[in-house]
């Protein structure tokens, strides 16, 4: 808002109310109170009194904001600060729904942080990444401490298999000798290998049956091998990898969602080209 106040009392900008819709014409209008004269930032930063925010032209939020989302994520949860940084990109990057589980080498007491005490701490953080991003959907977040009974009890409900329209599942894992060949071999294959399912007709512009990607991402050190991989893979997920390092949890969440969405996105102009051809 100060860069506005700094140039004048009155100008268009870009708002929506979450969840609900989006607008291109959000004005926002100083209203001179006190002895305030002036639409200048107080020495604090502040707002120079009250401002008022007016919307029109409201486009659904199913309609607006940045795109179709394509991409769910199953996250390990990370350290507290760590997942501080992790959920505003979150949200940023357009993800669908959030997953955040347990895993064999997820300290319990993450799970006590303060931001699973305050459902609204999570909210504050997911919005600052719409913020970001220019959109008004909030991911649907779910806590699954127990990664097996999640996988188990759950996961059909919440993510029908790409047999019923569901997103294609994919976990990640650096790639290493350790696992077996009868487990599935040396992980080689890459998001951008990965068979993706378009349960829509060709060259439907309905969001809904865009290609969709369904991604679990370990702790740091990776998921347990081979038990925890066996178990995803048991629930169709196919492995993949970015390679022998083992990153970070925001660098491997952030490089992986974007992989994932290009994947959808380029079966999508896979689609409209052939249908232009057909014509």
């Amino acid at each position: 808002m100060v860069p506005i106040l700094l140039n004048c009392t009155k100008m268009i900008v870009r708002a929506g109310i979450v969840g609900t819709g989006l607008t291109d014409e959000a004005t926002v209008t100083w209203i001179p109170s006190g002895k305030i004269k002036k639409a200048e930032p107080t020495q604090n930063g502040g707002p120079p009194g009250p401002l008022r925010l007016s919307l029109r032209n409201m486009i659904p939020a199913s309609d607006g904001g940045a795109g179709p989302r394509c991409v769910s994520l199953i996250l390990a949860c990370p350290r507290p600060l760590a997942l501080r940084r992790i959920l505003p990109v979150v949200s940023m990057m357009g993800v669908d729904r959030l997953v955040l589980c347990g895993a064999s080498k997820v300290p319990k007491d993450y799970f006590g942080s303060h931001l699973f005490r305050k459902e609204e701490e999570i909210t504050k953080l997911l919005v600052e990444g719409l913020c970001q991003a220019g959109d008004v959907r909030l991911p649907e977040v779910t806590v699954a401490r127990r990664l097996k009974i999640f996988l188990e009890d759950d996961l059909d409900d919440i993510f029908p298999p790409p047999e019923r329209g569901g997103p294609t599942r994919v976990i990640a894992h650096p790639t290493r000798s350790g696992i077996s060949k009868e487990k599935g071999g040396k992980i080689e294959m890459r998001v951008r290998d990965v068979e993706l399912y378009a349960p829509s007709p060709m060259g439907s512009n309905d969001s809904s049956h865009h290609p969709s990607i369904l991604l679990a991402v370990g702790p740091e050190g990776g998921w347990e091998e081979e038990y925890e991989i066996d178990l995803f893979r048991k629930h169709g997920f196919e492995v993949v990898t970015l390679g022998q390092r083992t990153l970070r949890t925001d660098v491997a969440v952030i490089t992986l969602l974007g992989l994932a969405q290009d994947a959808c996105d380029s079966v999508v102009k896979l689609i409209a080209g052939m249908k232009n051809t057909s014509l």
